[in-house]
């Protein structure tokens, strides 16, 4: 399946043969530590600067409505984000993993968007559109 928008994702989860918890990292982009003008002018332009994430959660399919909902509820949160990351943690002979189980995967997530790495997880603006990030 072609995952364009969240809605695509929503799909994609409920057709895996394993129930999926679906971990979320709210990131803003900020200008790093010493940047340069260049860096300084590419930020202002809206195509650069580093992602830094904001916040975290992990749902699983049944807690999730459309993305207008999601947005809401991390806005009530108070915390600003251009960018969510997105990964799916599926569970094992049919059980669903816990919160508890998505921890360290979520701080593993957390940690890979610090260092860049960011390859492996789904991004989505603000709107739920697929965003390819270089």
């Amino acid at each position: 399946m072609n995952i364009s928008n969240y809605a695509d994702l929503l799909k994609a989860a409920k057709q895996q043969p394993e129930p999926q918890r679906l971990l979320f990292v709210f990131a803003q982009p900020e200008l790093p530590d010493g940047y340069t003008e260049a860096q300084k002018q590419d930020f202002q332009a809206g195509t650069g600067g580093v992602l830094t994430p904001q916040m975290c959660t992990d749902k699983a399919l049944d807690e999730l409505g459309d993305f207008s909902d999601l947005v809401k509820e991390s806005r009530q949160m108070g915390q600003d984000w251009k960018i969510v990351f997105v990964a799916s943690l599926p569970g094992r002979a049919g059980v669903m993993p816990s919160t508890e189980e998505a921890q360290d995967p979520l701080k593993t997530m957390i940690h890979s968007i610090q260092n860049g790495a960011i390859s492996k997880y789904l991004a989505f603006d603000q709107a739920g559109d697929l965003v390819r990030i270089s």
